[in-house]
């Protein structure tokens, strides 16, 4: 089963940018449906973006044109690319897996088996 490993979370001022990194290990993402999600203090995780296994991108409509989602394959590894960062994008984000090429509704937590640890992405405004 695949083991997930979020990074680069950080604070920054509103309107900077980050780039999360979710490793994976123990299985190859090309056969799952990822993606990421957050949680802030006192309220339900949220699906921000997810990804088919062929690249059909999903995303949220608070973060869309802002953030984008993508995979290196070969690497393993899955990225959440976000700029123009707000200061309600505050949250800890999570990357998620399920070994379905079929997933269509990729931004509901319920629908992914395998989670990360979360990293935490504090935005000041």
């Amino acid at each position: 089963q695949v083991h997930l490993v979020e990074s680069g979370g950080d604070s920054v001022q509103a309107g900077g940018s980050l780039r999360l990194t979710c490793a994976a290990s123990g299985g190859a993402i090309r056969s799952y449906s990822m993606g990421w999600f957050r949680q802030a203090p006192g309220k339900e995780r949220e699906g921000v973006a997810g990804l088919s296994t062929i690249g059909t991108t999903t995303y949220a409509k608070s973060v869309k044109g802002r953030f984008s989602i993508s995979k290196d394959n070969a690497a393993n590894t899955l990225y959440l690319q976000m700029n123009s960062l707000k200061a309600e994008d505050t949250a800890m984000y999570y990357c998620a897996a399920v070994e379905d090429d079929l997933l269509r509704d990729r931004l509901v937590a319920t629908n992914y088996d395998i989670w990360g640890l979360g990293t935490q992405v504090t935005v000041s405004s």
